[in-house]
């Protein structure tokens, strides 16, 4: 059995680790807890966070969004962001830190599937909507971009009746973690990662 948490950035993202993730790693014997830090992501505010944490699990892993960082610099990438956040901690507890940026935020694995989108949002046109916004960005919702006005939640909150903590945790599980990881290739990366800690 191994005890994780995941350090989340709001009541979305919460929410989804419940819905999605737990029942799927308690399967596998990966035992988590998520745990919101309310917003204002940035290296500094977590470091603090993530080395509480560190004396209550046996690992630590974030579920932070990229467009949602705090204090990026000039040509951040996830890439480095993760490098920053694991150096942060005390050495002692990189080895049980996996840090993860999910690109662009959340809801760019939404636009996993277009037609369930339409189908939670009750309305059929949304499916070519998201279509066209895929297909847009070759079909990779993880380049969904990073701006205040295209931003994936910005898109749907601009297009359609979506509401944040219940729609989006909700069209999550219906996608269901088999489709989202086929098409959002960073999202697999990070549960192979966390599977890894049982073997």
């Amino acid at each position: 059995m191994v005890r994780l948490g995941i350090s989340v950035e709001g009541t979305t993202e919460e929410r989804f680790i419940k819905a999605v993730l737990v029942p799927y790693l308690a399967q596998k014997g990966i035992y988590v807890t998520p745990v919101s830090i309310n917003g204002n992501v940035s290296v500094d505010r977590v470091k603090h966070e993530l080395e509480n944490l560190a004396y209550s699990f046996d690992y630590v892993s974030t579920f932070y969004d990229f467009y949602g960082f705090k204090r990026k610099v000039e040509g951040e990438t996830k890439t480095t962001l993760e490098s920053k956040i694991k150096e942060s901690v005390k050495e002692g507890l990189r080895e049980n830190l996996i840090p993860y940026i999910q690109m662009y935020e959340f809801e760019g694995l939404l636009f996993s599937s277009p037609e369930t989108i339409a189908a939670v949002l009750q309305d059929e046109s949304l499916n070519a909507w998201a279509t066209d916004i895929l297909v847009a960005f070759n079909h990779n919702p993880e380049k969904v971009n990073d701006s205040p006005e295209t931003a994936p939640s910005k898109r749907l909150e601009k297009s359609t009746n979506y509401r944040k903590t219940t729609h989006g945790p909700n069209i999550a599980k219906q996608i269901g973690l088999a489709k989202m990881r086929d098409m959002c290739s960073g999202f697999d990366g990070w549960l192979t990662k966390l599977e890894g800690l049982v073997s």
